[in-house]
């Protein structure tokens, strides 16, 4: 399927919940948490019937998301679930990585082939500060776990924003030396509880990266997404960069998002442009809900705008937890 530019969307950002037992700023907000009433959630049928006619449509890849995934109630079953959809290759996970190593067992039995683990600071009082939980022990046990278990590749997703947690992100980089495990860092956004964490661009990243191990040099692995990946020396695993305010990646975009409600966002900055659960909870079968799935797909915006005036568009103004960034 490809949209009103050309680009082929093979990807789908499906988010099951918008509940997370982490409360970070950039992602919860700081108003409060507010969570969606349970009935108002796509059920477990219904993500399969989502999943379907996406897959009709050309979807192939599935980055389950939150809020916090493995939250979701018999998540490993679903996982089954959407596996045995044809056309489905590849389902993979984003997760906080606090309940990770009791879950990945079964979760790589189910069908998870990749987990991405959110970690934004290796210091044990900021991550605590900017989580609310003192979890820091538990969340490299669920990395090191993941990566034990042999997922094909353990990721761990650092956002880049000045403010966002007491030290260096650079540490990080520690995990991806010691072990076989991709560190990815990731310009902070202005939306979604992020506007005041102004981004550390990947430049200045580098350079310090390069000033503490020395060069790096551009890999040739490539994942599902838009992240740039380099080698240091002496490394077992990867550093990728996503950079989308200083080295936007729009015009090779492959993704489409669909919140734990059921609304479709074509791009992230941007509101939905369709509602899903009517069509779901009204009996429409999965040609009529493939046919509206092609339309959204085909609104995509050609690009996000996140340091440019806003006109006479629908910005996204829910947290970053709520719409499954």
């Amino acid at each position: 399927m490809r949209d009103q530019f050309g680009r082929e969307i093979d990807y789908l950002r499906l988010a099951l919940t918008d509940r997370c037992n982490f409360r970070c700023r950039y992602c919860i907000g700081s108003g409060g948490v507010q969570f969606l009433p349970e009935e108002e959630l796509l059920t477990d049928d219904e993500l399969v019937q989502v999943v379907t006619a996406a897959a009709g449509l050309g979807i192939t890849r599935l980055k389950l998301t939150g809020g916090e995934p493995l939250l979701r109630p018999r998540l490993p079953e679903l996982v089954r679930r959407l596996k045995e959809i044809p056309g489905i290759r590849e389902i993979t996970l984003t997760t906080n990585g606090y309940l990770l190593s009791q879950m990945a067992a079964e979760l790589k039995a189910a069908g998870i082939s990749q987990v991405n683990i959110s970690l934004d600071t290796l210091d044990r009082a900021g991550f605590a500060q900017l989580t609310g939980v003192d979890g820091l022990d538990a969340l490299i046990h669920g990395i090191q776990g993941a990566a034990a278990q042999g997922f094909r590749r353990v990721k761990v997703n650092c956002v880049t924003g000045r403010g966002i947690a007491p030290g260096d992100p650079c540490d990080l980089a520690e995990l991806a030396r010691t072990g076989p495990v991709w560190v990815r860092y990731i310009e902070s956004m202005p939306l979604g509880g992020g506007e005041h964490c102004p981004p550390i661009p990947r430049k200045e990243l580098m350079e310090r990266l390069e000033s503490r191990y020395g060069a790096l040099t551009p890999a040739e692995e490539r994942g599902n997404g838009p992240a740039e990946y380099f080698r240091l020396p002496g490394f077992q695993g990867l550093i990728g960069f996503i950079s989308p305010r200083t080295q936007p990646f729009c015009s090779r975009c492959n993704r489409i998002r669909v919140t734990p409600d059921g609304l479709v966002k074509p791009c992230l900055q941007y509101g939905a442009v369709l509602d899903l659960k009517p069509l779901l909870r009204g009996g429409a079968d999965t040609a009529a809900l493939a046919q509206a799935l092609a339309g959204a797909i085909y609104q995509k915006p050609r690009a996000h705008q996140f340091d440019a005036p806003q006109t006479g568009a629908e910005l996204e103004r829910r947290t970053m937890s709520a719409i499954g960034g």
